[in-house]
């Protein structure tokens, strides 16, 4: 891949420090700046979602993408924390596994300050995605987002979301959770007694 050094680049596009992995998003007549994280001016036009080498990138605390066998257990380990019965999602995040309760009718996934999952990097949008909860299910809506939405690896516009769905924003991979109520055990007459 050619280097850049110096001068206004052709068009938009992101580029990434050669030195130190950082990444610049440039309009078409932007000039080509320093970096901001370690001074260099060596920069190469990136994916945002690829290495130097081709690899998967992660900074910022996200972790690279599990095996199958890997993301089974790491969701039946995030289950067992959520105590109590509904839907949530469920990320990891500076080497922590995060947990939101989806509670309201709408919560916002993107880099605003206003976003209720708020993810500060820079192949999120500040309005990525909306979790639409009502009475017939839960959905995702991509909310005009760069990157896309993906649900099980699929970019969608909206998709209903069933228990275990993967959902990708950016670089951030998040698991639908839906934690169903606990049924009354057989032969329970609380109610019946009160009545």
């Amino acid at each position: 891949m050619e280097s850049l050094t110096s001068g206004t680049l052709a068009g938009t596009g992101s580029f990434r420090c050669e030195e130190c992995g950082h990444v610049v998003t440039l309009a078409v007549a932007d000039e080509l700046p320093t970096c901001a994280g370690c001074g260099s001016s060596s920069f190469a036009r990136a994916s945002l979602f690829t290495g130097a080498a081709g690899g998967n990138r992660f900074s910022r605390g996200t972790a690279p993408e599990k095996t199958p066998e890997e993301r089974e257990a790491w969701l039946a380990a995030a289950r067992e924390r959520l105590a109590d019965a509904g839907q949530y999602l469920v990320f990891d995040r500076d080497g922590k596994t995060e947990s939101i309760a989806i509670e309201r009718e709408w919560t916002r996934v993107g880099r605003s300050l206003a976003a209720d999952v708020r993810f500060d990097d820079p192949t999120v949008s500040r309005r990525h995605a909306l979790i639409v909860r009502q009475p017939d299910g839960v959905r995702v809506l991509d909310d005009r987002s760069l990157n896309g939405v993906f649900v099980n690896g699929e970019r969608v516009e909206w998709r209903e979301l069933l228990d275990g769905d993967e959902i990708v924003v950016g670089r951030y991979r998040m698991a639908f959770v839906d934690v169903p109520g606990v049924a009354a055990p057989a032969g329970d007459t609380t109610l019946e007694a009160a009545g």
